[in-house]
């Protein structure tokens, strides 16, 4: 398998299990609640998310918005740990752990959408009264992860190095 792949596998893990342990005690503390971290900029919430990123398809029917979620979820987790292994010795550094970020945080709201039905997001930031919709630690590894190997493959392609 190799230790780069391992090394990939240990940051999805990490992930995972670094998200699903903050939508725990989200769910467990903040039920009912609203914690202010930063007046006016940050809030601690639970939301509990039926649809897609920032509520798509939420509206949906349910078995609809199911099997859309956890199909295309499955697929992202499957392209990206193909990818990742078979580039494994060619990708730079920063894209092949950008890959992991997203595989990870993909899990971590697949394995909600399976065992609750909806994700836990929990983390609320705004600007007074206008609220960007609440997310989660899998998010935020999807989205940067994301923004990583965009980036990366926009700016840096043919300078890169493994690790």
């Amino acid at each position: 398998m190799g230790n780069r792949f391992i090394k990939f596998l240990s940051v999805v893990f990490f992930i995972l299990f670094l998200d699903l342990l903050t939508k725990e005690i989200a769910e467990k503390t903040l039920e009912g609640k609203v914690i202010t971290v930063i007046p006016n900029l940050f809030n601690l919430v639970l939301v509990w998310n039926k649809g897609m990123a920032f509520g798509m398809l939420g509206n949906a029917p349910e078995i609809v918005r199911f099997l859309a979620l956890i199909l295309a979820t499955l697929i992202i987790i499957l392209i990206t740990i193909v990818y990742a292994y078979k580039n494994k010795d060619k990708l730079p550094a920063l894209q092949f752990y950008a890959l992991a970020m997203i595989t990870g945080g993909a899990l971590g709201n697949l394995y909600d959408r399976i065992f609750l039905g909806k994700v836990r997001d929990f983390l609320d930031f705004h600007i007074s009264n206008y609220h960007w919709p609440a997310f989660n630690i899998a998010d935020s590894s999807i989205t940067v992860g994301v923004i990583i190997f965009v980036i990366y493959e926009i700016f840096f392609k043919n300078k890169h190095t493994t690790v």
